[in-house]
């Protein structure tokens, strides 16, 4: 009698009870879907399982769970004859689709480059060998095509794959690895290198945390960076502004020490490690002012392992695109197309000297640009430095009207959006400008304040406590002169009692309070700061 395990190998495969399971609910006609549902499996694994483990020797198809388990166990012996080593036919097939020697069109052999099987993956701009090399999906596609009838010559991609790839399966000869695509001799799960992060990435730094103001490309500042590498792991380093597309190029030489030993844990010899490529952002980007050092994107290469130095350093916020994005860097990689062709591909880099790499930057931020409006990236930048000056000091447009930088961060950092109005036209902010005049009539001019302190304090009480709370508007129905007067009194009482105690010596907290309840209505706010105002006076 068959034993019928408890326990799963593991939870991929179904157990005698989830068979029985499947009996009982497909006897009483019940759909795959809601087998799947009832079972908590995928409604595929359910379609296979009725078609494959199904009872036939009565000679109808009928699905019972003794017999299914029986199939199962059956399939699940090992070891297995693997179908390449036991059907010569379809083995030969394989190997002549994949390391088959190419012809001419009129059948001429050519053999290629003659390259021995060294074990490993090839090298880096070397000779391969010359093989049909079709890709062991397009094998398995094909034999429906070749052998429609024969169904003995069948095979699936992954068993092509781990024919080559995995001992004690070896049906087909190692050296077919390097007819492959890839040629590696090492096959990579593609999970495997997804599930692979860097350590020093965090989320807090991934690009989707990135300002939702740097992809409009309305503020400068923002930039991203990359290297582009030559021969023997020679790089140089690249900069691009996304607003202003200026260019700036770093130059990383080799070390001293090149071509010897590397020291375990020590500093990258060939001049771009973590440490090169810190101290050459730092002191590129140490020449421009604040405002145009906000951000810097990079790709997740190990060069950028000291990125939480590079911020202390120089204040530059780093942010990482996602694995195997670059488009997420558009204008670096586009910038980094224009660069090959003064740096090609396959050349040794470490040749060029700084002034090569300023010479070659100069000629690229000279360049008139489409998207600029055919303006060059070095007159963009020299555009925008023009505007931080002139923003960083006080410029008055009109009498009354002023702008600077520091309110222009202040806003945008508080989610307002400024705009300018019209130079000489006052209805663009229309209610600004009669807020103003009325505050100039009531309060600026009526006396002449020693300090900043004072003159804020001011302003901060004929906000506070009288406009946004005892002001009324005639645009909201309610008429403003009354509150007009009895601000005005409330107002002279506070001057007489704050600004000049010698009027209203001898007097008490209460008499004073409630001198000014008998002028004006006053809110509980206005009342804690006559306290505060009066307490301060008395300690004075």
């Amino acid at each position: 009698m068959a034993s019928f395990p408890v326990v799963p190998l593991s939870g991929r495969y179904l157990t005698f009870f989830e068979r029985e399971e499947i009996s009982l609910l497909h006897a009483q006609d019940c759909a795959v879907r809601e087998i799947a549902r009832r079972l908590g499996r995928s409604p595929a694994t359910i379609s296979r399982e009725l078609r494959r483990n199904a009872a036939t020797r009565c000679g109808i198809v009928v699905y019972r769970a003794t017999t299914a388990q029986w199939h199962a166990d059956r399939r699940a012996r090992r070891p297995k004859a693997a179908k390449l080593a036991a059907i010569p036919a379809l083995r030969q097939y394989v190997q002549n689709r994949l390391g088959g020697v190419i012809a001419a069109p009129d059948g001429t052999a050519v053999p290629g480059p003659n390259v021995c099987w060294i074990g490993r993956r090839h090298g880096r701009r070397q000779d391969r060998r010359w093989a049909t090399s079709w890709s062991p999906q397009q094998i398995a596609n094909r034999l429906r095509f070749d052998f429609p009838d024969d169904e003995s010559m069948r095979i699936s991609h992954e068993a092509i794959y781990q024919a080559i790839y995995v001992q004690g399966r070896g049906a087909l000869r190692r050296e077919l690895a390097a007819c492959l695509r890839t040629g590696r001799a090492l096959r990579v799960p593609r999970a495997r290198t997804l599930g692979r992060g860097k350590k020093f990435v965090s989320p807090e730094i991934m690009i989707r945390e990135r300002p939702a103001d740097v992809e409009d490309r309305a503020v400068p500042g923002h930039w991203e960076g990359d290297l582009i590498l030559g021969l023997e792991s020679s790089a140089i380093g690249t900069l691009v502004e996304r607003t202003t597309r200026f260019t700036m190029l770093l130059h990383l030489p080799r070390m001293e020490a090149h071509g010897q030993l590397r020291v375990k844990n020590g500093p990258a010899l060939a001049g771009h490690g973590a440490e090169a490529v810190r101290d050459a952002i730092a002191a590129a980007i140490a020449v421009l002012p604040d405002q145009l050092r906000r951000s810097l994107t990079w790709d997740q290469g190990a060069e950028m392992t000291q990125h939480a130095q590079l911020r202390i350093e120089t204040g530059l916020l780093v942010y990482f695109c996602d694995p195997r994005s670059p488009w997420q860097r558009g204008t670096n990689e586009n910038t980094n197309g224009l660069l090959r062709q003064y740096f090609p591909k396959g050349t040794d880099l470490s040749k060029h000297s700084a002034a090569d790499l300023v010479a070659v930057a100069t000629v690229l931020n000279s360049r008139p640009r489409k998207t600029l409006g055919w303006k060059t990236p070095a007159e963009a930048l020299n555009d925008q430095l023009i505007f931080l000056q002139q923003a960083n000091v006080a410029t008055t447009l009109e009498p009354g009207q002023f702008t600077s930088w520091a309110f222009t961060r202040r806003a945008v950092d508080s989610g307002l959006l400024p705009s300018m109005g019209s130079v000489g036209d006052c209805f663009d902010n229309a209610m600004i400008e009669s807020f103003w005049s009325r505050m100039q009539v009531e309060l600026l001019d009526r006396k002449r304040w020693n300090t900043r302190v004072e003159l804020t304090g001011a302003i901060f009480e004929y906000l506070e406590i009288f406009h946004n709370r005892q002001r009324r508007h005639s645009s909201l129905a309610v008429y403003p002169r009354r509150a007009g007067g009895a601000h005005r009194r409330s107002g002279e009482c506070l001057r007489r009692c704050v600004v000049d105690p010698s009027l209203c010596a001898g007097w008490t907290v209460r008499e004073v309070l409630a001198q000014m309840t008998s002028v004006a209505k006053m809110t509980p706010v206005h009342w804690k700061v006559c306290r505060q105002r009066i307490s301060v006076q008395r300690d004075e």
